[in-house]
């Protein structure tokens, strides 16, 4: 094939006009807008960074602005939409607005606020100008009051019949950087009563035809826009499940597109590299109803990272973790607020680390005042990508941690709280995963572990436990290279503590272990040790023989680990 014919990889690439122009590779999420075009006018969709809402709403901006309708074909005719065309293709004047530019200086936040609203507005007339009276478009340009603009541009519109379609991309990251950095109090008072921003939002009811909003949480959206209604809600609607990111199915035309072009090598089988990345990047479900399917949902940013590591290099990226999310990190745990949570909150987020999972109900409206409610806080962590449906438990949902990506995360969090308290050298521990992986040398790692965790004196009453030790295990583990550190793992009707993985994609491992840990109070132990031991060695033996250990474990030498603590001492150690 020619290679100028070839699509490039669209990582990172956002704008769809650009994506079509010059021959980037489009995964066609056209059929959608009927979809959007049968529900309510005023449409509200959230979804975690990185999903492609931004490709998606520059798709939806070309498809319905009338002045593009001379590139309608070239942009749309071998799409799905191009071969089935709406009524209301280029149809409409559309205003875009992007909110996570209109500044965060916190001591000119209404008059940075109030520019970018005046600048988006002065772009709309350079592109519809021409049909408005000229004299009341030089007013429009005149203005500096947004609320001005916005009020001159309704009357013109509606005297004229001009339709009008409002997008508004990252609609709460403008009160998202408000509420961290200045607290509850200022981010009350631009989205309640007569505050500025909720004004704004005042305004667009009844303006425009069409609304559209998207962001990553529905937090701000419920303080805006109470006591009246703006937006259907449709982030939890089956029928747009997999509007944003990838399917497998997905993928896999993309990965083998790219085969045969010769971007990716002759030999290389797109089914393993779609098994590699699942874990990894796949698994996401925003609607209950789809739990019945076996279909999921791809980050769709962390497959293009894959992609184009490969075919760079002829083999998958050793980091599974694009470092571009690292910023993406520090947002969430800003968002999160997670220097400011409360015991109850803490410990929602360290049951969800140390357990996957977490019974509970999904709200899909709640105010910023309502975020320390620790019952609200899953819910905060499902919109933000790290909890995913994955059940249900009579009338309550079940969220998990979605796949590896995200687990990360939440070990990171993890580390942050124990590293300053525990000093635990990273280098010295990652010496020692050397040797459990290459050699089979377990002890100086998990004993190395053990004393950390022992040294912990001023904390001791609130780490001291079996389930906070075994958190403390999952958060220093998870730095080991070599293997998916995955806790609870199901093997003959029971749950082991911890089975490290062997990572063999990445690394050729040749020793992989099920840790099995133990805990008594002090008081309990002289009457208690012994029984708790042989009931561990009982277990540990019957977790071993289960039929899934076999493939778990990929032709590496496997070790029964158990470790048993007195309190916070680690007393017995033994492979068994």
């Amino acid at each position: 094939m020619n290679e100028i014919a070839i699509k490039q990889i669209p990582y990172g690439v956002a704008d769809f006009v650009s994506v079509r122009e010059q021959n980037l590779y489009y995964v066609d999420k056209t059929m959608f807008l009927r979809e959007l075009e049968e529900q309510p006018r005023n449409i509200f969709f959230i979804r975690p960074r990185r999903f492609g809402k931004s490709l998606f709403i520059s798709m939806m901006r070309a498809y319905y602005d009338k002045s593009m309708a001379g590139e309608f074909d070239s942009l749309f005719g071998d799409l799905w939409v191009g071969q089935h065309p709406t009524p209301l293709k280029n149809h409409y004047q559309v205003l875009y607005l992007d909110f996570s530019r209109a500044g965060s200086n916190m001591e000119r936040l209404e008059e940075n606020f109030n520019t970018y609203c005046c600048n988006r507005l002065d772009n709309f007339m350079d592109r519809y100008g021409k049909e408005y009276p000229a004299d009341k478009v030089e007013r429009l340009y005149a203005s500096r009051n947004s609320t001005e603009k916005f009020n001159l541009l309704n009357d013109m519109a509606h005297d004229l019949g001009h339709p009008l379609y409002l997008i508004v991309d990252e609609y709460d990251n403008f009160t998202n950087i408000v509420l961290d950095e200045q607290g509850e109090a200022v981010y009350h008072a631009i989205t309640h009563a007569d505050g500025f921003y909720r004004d704004t939002f005042k305004l667009f009811k009844g303006m425009f035809e069409r609304i559209f909003l998207t962001g990553v949480s529905p937090v701000t959206l419920d303080d805006l826009t109470s006591g009246f209604n703006i937006g259907w809600h449709l982030s939890t609607n089956p029928r747009f499940d997999k509007m944003l990111g990838f399917s497998t199915e997905d993928v896999r035309t993309m990965f083998t597109y790219y085969k045969e072009v010769g971007r990716l090598p002759a030999d290389c089988d797109v089914e393993a590299m779609i098994a590699d990345m699942k874990p990894w990047y796949d698994n996401y479900c925003f609607a209950e109803e789809c739990l019945k399917s076996d279909i999921r949902v791809f980050n769709c940013d962390m497959v293009l990272y894959y992609l184009s590591h490969y075919a760079d290099r002829g083999c998958p990226p050793k980091q599974m973790l694009d470092p571009n999310t690292k910023t993406d990190y520090n947002k969430l745990k800003r968002l999160l607020q997670f220097d400011k949570l409360d015991g109850n909150r803490k410990g929602v987020l360290i049951k969800i680390a140390e357990e996957g999972k977490i019974v509970t109900e999904l709200f899909t409206s709640f105010s910023a005042r309502e975020l320390p409610n620790p019952e609200i806080f899953p819910s905060l962590l499902f919109y933000y990508g790290m909890l995913t449906m994955v059940g249900t438990r009579g009338n309550r949902l079940i969220l998990g941690i979605p796949n590896n990506n995200v687990r990360k995360q939440y070990y990171s969090y993890l580390l942050e709280m124990y590293q300053p308290m525990s000093n635990l050298r990273h280098n010295e521990l990652n010496d020692y995963f050397d040797n459990m992986a290459f050699d089979g040398h377990w002890e100086e790692a998990l004993r190395y572990i053990a004393d950390a965790y022992q040294k912990l004196s001023s904390v001791r009453d609130m780490i001291e436990g079996e389930r906070n030790i075994q958190g403390f295990f999952l958060a220093y583990l998870s730095l080991n290279s070599y293997y998916l550190t995955a806790p609870e793992v199901e093997l003959n009707h029971g749950f082991c503590d911890f089975f490290l993985l062997p990572d063999m994609t990445h690394y050729q491992a040749e020793h992989s272990y099920i840790l099995e840990l133990k805990y008594l109070p002090k008081k309990d132990f002289a009457e208690k040790g012994e029984a708790q031991w042989q009931e561990a060695v009982e277990q540990i033996h019957r977790y071993a023989v289960a039929p899934r250990v076999e493939a778990l474990r990929q032709g590496t030498l496997l070790h029964k680990i158990i470790m048993q603590f007195c309190g916070w001492e680690l007393v017995r150690m033994e492979e068994v």
